[in-house]
């Protein structure tokens, strides 16, 4: 084995311990009656998503890359994403948090000796650890989503983290963003997913694009406009969507006298006006966007502002460069509880002085998700292809419950344009 192969394990493993210390916490907190629990039909019991990530691990890295026997074959219909909708999860006869917790062990054990033996090279599964990097992606999306569960969740409040850092100076106004072709996706990244691929010249116009997400201040003055009463602003069926849910406010906002609040993980007060709005649908983002005069940012018109670098030409890794994101870049990883306020990782700003667009929330665009020119399905269907049309709505940019080995200048986020039980804000741009 090579030194630059030691250090790759080195490296997986870490991942994957990261991972699970972070699910240990989610899963941890809360006592047996709130891990078996349905807090929304929209989510799954937590005590599921465990034994899920368990069963993806044993699937993928104990039986395909290391070709040994099963822990569980009885249970893998049980977690089948794809058999059973979430809604349906609580009547299954799932594993209890005792035996999940067992499962998930007996399983992390058989992966980190299949990686012991692996020469993380040859086929494209393993070559440079895809495999265990795509599971270790799977178990921190799932973390995110059992964060988002969490938000749902009624009760005394479970988890704890300080406050994002303060801005070093406001953030306002627009970034102008030239005419021209930049590179879109990557053919390069060792751990990026099938729909990140591949690399591809896009032509993009002119546009100008928020210099920070739309703030809950500039959102409240949108509500106490009428915003939400006034079809103007709504498209056809954005308009019928906030009919029949009663839109009135995003979700998680109360009138709190003159003003609103904010619940967040069990904890009520004034929203933070300078802070991202979040738990927005995508309709809701569209509304805003044209009562402000302006649109949603275009996919490609999200991506070129997070990566191009007009002095070079290039597409970096990440708006501040190809450096992995740091506690200084960006709000990620659960390391906050919130969104910051713009303005507070001035060193992860875009060449073009567009801020925190890593972290913070996900961001609504305007593009359908689809695969770029040349897309092939790797390793399997189900991770993108299947969610391919004009039902889901592309987010970009990672939200404070996304982890930094999920989260890229070329990562990409899907969702239903009436999801907002999501970490999901926006920006808004226009035509140059």
């Amino acid at each position: 084995m090579t030194i630059e192969t030691d250090r790759l394990r080195d490296r997986v493993a870490a991942e994957l311990g990261r991972a699970r210390d972070r699910t240990t916490l989610l899963t941890g907190t809360v006592d047996e009656g709130d891990l078996i629990r349905q807090h929304s039909p929209l989510m799954s019991p937590l005590v599921w998503d465990l034994a899920h990530v368990g069963n993806q691990e044993e699937l993928w890295l104990v039986r395909d890359v290391g070709g040994r026997e099963p822990v569980r074959r009885d249970i893998d219909e049980l977690y089948d994403a794809f058999k059973h909708p979430r809604r349906d999860r609580p009547q299954l006869p799932l594993l209890s948090p005792a035996d999940a917790r067992r499962y998930v062990a007996t399983v992390r054990d058989k992966a980190l000796d299949v990686l012991t033996g692996s020469r993380l090279d040859g086929t494209p599964l393993v070559d440079q650890g895809f495999a265990f990097g795509m599971i270790v992606q799977h178990e921190q999306q799932h973390d995110e989503t059992m964060l988002a569960t969490h938000q749902l969740r009624a009760g005394a409040p479970v988890l704890e983290a300080p406050p994002p850092p303060a801005p070093a100076a406001p953030v306002t106004g627009e970034a102008f963003v030239p005419a021209g072709p930049f590179t879109m996706g990557t053919s390069t990244e060792a751990w990026a997913l099938d729909n990140e691929r591949p690399a591809h010249r896009v032509e993009v116009p002119a546009f100008h694009i928020d210099r920070a997400a739309v703030t809950n201040g500039a959102y409240a003055e949108f509500i106490d406009d009428g915003g939400y009463d006034d079809p103007r602003w709504w498209s056809e069926a954005g308009w019928a969507h906030r009919q029949k849910a009663d839109l009135v406010a995003p979700l998680h906002w109360s009138r709190d006298g003159d003003g609103w609040a904010y619940t967040q993980f069990g904890r009520t007060s004034r929203i933070a006006p300078g802070e991202p709005v979040v738990h927005v649908c995508f309709y809701e983002a569209a509304a805003y966007a044209a009562w402000a005069g302006k649109r949603l940012p275009t996919e490609a018109e999200w991506e070129k502002a997070a990566r191009f670098d007009p002095a070079t030409g290039r597409s970096r890794r990440f708006p501040w460069g190809d450096d992995e994101p740091t506690a200084s870049h960006a709000n990620l990883g659960q390391r906050h509880l919130r969104p910051a306020t713009a303005g507070a990782y001035p060193q992860g700003v875009s060449p073009l002085g567009v801020h925190q667009l890593i972290g913070d929330v996900w961001e609504w665009t305007s593009t359908d998700f689809a695969g770029y020119p040349g897309f092939r399905a790797f390793p399997y269907r189900e991770y993108s292809e299947v969610f391919f049309g004009p039902e889901y709505k592309v987010l970009r940019g990672g939200s404070f419950g996304t982890d930094r080995s999920a989260c890229r200048g070329t990562f990409r986020n899907w969702d239903y344009p009436i999801r907002r039980q999501i970490f999901s804000g926006f920006r808004c741009a226009r035509d140059a």
